[in-house]
C-alpha cells in the first residue's frame, strides 16, 4: 500500500530478500554492535537504554562441495571459487520463485540469461554459450473478460467499473473488459460456458457456477472492515412490525447471544449515515442533496412479515434471497405462500422499492442503504432495519481454471495494488464496498451449498 501511494515507510527486514529486488530502498544502518550494546546502557546513543545498535553482522551464506569435487572436476571447481553471488542476486532469485511463483530451475535459467557476463566471467565461458531467457509459463490471452452481478442498477454500475478495467488492462498489459450482467444467474452461466474469465461473483452465484459447471476456482475473497464475512438485513417502511421504537444510529450485529442492537459507529459494514473523517468513523455525513440521515433499527421477529410484499434481490442472492428464505422456513413462514414475492434485480432496487412503498420489506447485504443516500438523503429515517441473516462468507472474484497461474497472481497483485491507491479505494466502495482483499479457499463456502440443499436449490433458479 505504502509503495503504490507513493508514501514513506519505515519496515524491519533482513538481507538477502526478495523485499529489496522488488522495492527501491535502503538500510537504516546503526551503530555497529558490540557486546556492552546489550548491558551497558551508557554505550550508544541513547544513554538512557540498552540494545541501541545494530544486530551483529556475523551470518552469510557459504559455498560447499563434495571433497572428491576438485580433483575429479578441476576446472569446475575454478569456477566456483570465483563465484560471488551479491545480496542482491540472491533477492533476485528469491522474488523469481516466491513472488512469481517460478520453479527454481526456471529461475536459474533466467538468472543466467540475464546475468551472462558475470558467470562466463567466473568460468571462463565464451559469451555464445549463454542461454536465451526461458519461457516462464503459459502464454497470456490478448484479453479477458470480467463479469459483474448487479449490486446496483446495470447501467451505473458499468461507468463506475471502467475506470478499474482500465487500471486492470494496464498493470496486466492486456485487454481487461468488463461487463455487468442483468442477474446473479447470468454470471453463474457466462462463467460456466466460458464467456467471462474471471467473476465477481456472491457466495451462492459461486458454488451454484462451480458445481453446476466446473472448471472455475476461488481467486480473491473480499475483506471489509478487517471481516470476511458479512450478513444480510431485513428492513421496512412499517416500524409498527418493531418490537420497541425504532432507534437512529443504529445497527443490528450476531453475537455469541444472538442478535443484538449496536450503535452505528460499532457496526462491522460502513452504515448509511457514517463516514470517516479525520478521527476515523462519525456520524453526520453531507452529500449534494443535503444531510444524511443516521440509519434506524430495531428488532423484529420474522413471524411479523407473513402477508407482506417482500422485495428479495433475485433467487441466486445469497444475502438477498437464500439465507432470509431459509429464515423464513425456520420461523414457520412459507416463502411461497406466506407471502408477496417480488424480485427487483438489485440491493440497491431492494431498498428503493421499500422506500417507495412498492414493498413492505426488503431485503439485501448491509448496509445497502448507503448505495442510494446520494440521491435519498433520508433513506436512514424511512427504511429502517429490523432483523439480520447468520453470518456468510464474503463475495469473491472466481476466475477460470483455464487462465495461466502467473496470469493469476498477476491479476490478485494488481487488484491489491489498486484497492491500496485513494481512485481504487473509492472505485470499490461504489461497487461492492471492499476495503481489501484476501485468498479464498473452496471449502470456505460450504456453509451456503448447506443452505441451498435445505432449499433444494441445486441448479441455478430461472
Amino acid at each position: 500500500a505504502a509503495s503504490a501511494n507513493q508514501e514513506p515507510i519505515v519496515l524491519f527486514n533482513w538481507t538477502p530478500n526478495f523485499i529489496e529486488a522488488m522495492y527501491d530502498g535502503k538500510f537504516i544502518e546503526f551503530p555497529t554492535f558490540a557486546d556492552e550494546c546489550r548491558t551497558d546502557a551508557s554505550w550508544g546513543l541513547n544513554p538512557e537504554t540498552t540494545h541501541d545498535c545494530g544486530n551483529p553482522k556475523d551470518g552469510y551464506l557459504k559455498l560447499g562441495v563434495w571433497e572428491g569435487f576438485p580433483a575429479k572436476w578441476p576446472n569446475a571447481y575454478a569456477a566456483v571459487q570465483n563465484m560471488n553471488f551479491s545480496n542482491l542476486d540472491i533477492a533476485q532469485l528469491a522474488m523469481y520463485v516466491d513472488i512469481d511463483g517460478m520453479e527454481p530451475e526456471d529461475a536459474a535459467a533466467l538468472w543466467l540469461s540475464e546475468n551472462c557476463a558475470r558467470w562466463t566471467g567466473w568460468s571462463g565461458a565464451d559469451a555464445s554459450v549463454c542461454p536465451a531467457a526461458p519461457e516462464t509459463g503459459e502464454a497470456w490471452p490478448d484479453s479477458i473478460t470480467f463479469g459483474f452481478v448487479p449490486s446496483q442498477e446495470q447501467e451505473q454500475l458499468q461507468d463506475d467499473i471502467q475506470p478499474f478495467m482500465d487500471v486492470l488492462s494496464e498493470a496486466l498489459g492486456i485487454e481487461v473488459e468488463g461487463f455487468v450482467t442483468t442477474d446473479y444467474t447470468g454470471l453463474v452461466t457466462a462463467m460456466g460456458t466460458g464467456q467471462a474469465d474471471l467473476g465477481a461473483f456472491g457466495p451462492f452465484g459461486y458454488t451454484l457456477a462451480k458445481d453446476q459447471f466446473g472448471g472455475i476456482e476461488p481467486l480473491i475473497m473480499s475483506v471489509r472492515y478487517g471481516a470476511a464475512t458479512y450478513h444480510g438485513q431485513w428492513f421496512t417502511n412499517d416500524a409498527s412490525i418493531c418490537d420497541s421504537a425504532p432507534e437512529s444510529g443504529t445497527a443490528l450485529e450476531n453475537s455469541a447471544d444472538g442478535v443484538v442492537q449496536v450503535g452505528a459507529l460499532d457496526a462491522v459494514a460502513l452504515q448509511v449515515g457514517v463516514y470517516f473523517g479525520d478521527d476515523g468513523k462519525a456520524l453526520g455525513e453531507t452529500v449534494d442533496a443535503g444531510d444524511v440521515s443516521p440509519g434506524m433499527s430495531c428488532q423484529a421477529d420474522l413471524s411479523k412479515v407473513a402477508g407482506k410484499t417482500v422485495a428479495f434481490t433475485s433467487e441466486s442472492s445469497t444475502s438477498g434471497s437464500l439465507f432470509p428464505k431459509l429464515q423464513l422456513i425456520n420461523a414457520g413462514v412459507d416463502p411461497d405462500d406466506d407471502i408477496d414475492v417480488v424480485y427487483t434485480g438489485s440491493h440497491d432496487a431492494a431498498v428503493i422499492a421499500v422506500y417507495n412503498g412498492d414493498a413492505d420489506i426488503g431485503l439485501s447485504y448491509d448496509d445497502a442503504r448507503r448505495s442510494v443516500r446520494k440521491s435519498n438523503p433520508d433513506v436512514g429515517d424511512k427504511v429502517i432495519v429490523f432483523n439480520i441473516t447468520g453470518e456468510i462468507p464474503n463475495d469473491i472474484v472466481a476466475v477460470s481454471s483455464e487462465i495461466p497461474d502467473d496470469l493469476k497472481t498477476a491479476i490478485y497483485d494488481a487488484i491489491d495494488a489498486y484497492l491500496a491507491t485513494e481512485e481504487g479505494e473509492a472505485i470499490f466502495d461504489a461497487i461492492y464496498g471492499w476495503t481489501s482483499i484476501r485468498g479464498a479457499e473452496d471449502s470456505e463456502f460450504d456453509i451456503v451449498r448447506a443452505a441451498a440443499q435445505a432449499l433444494g436449490i441445486t441448479e441455478p433458479p430461472g
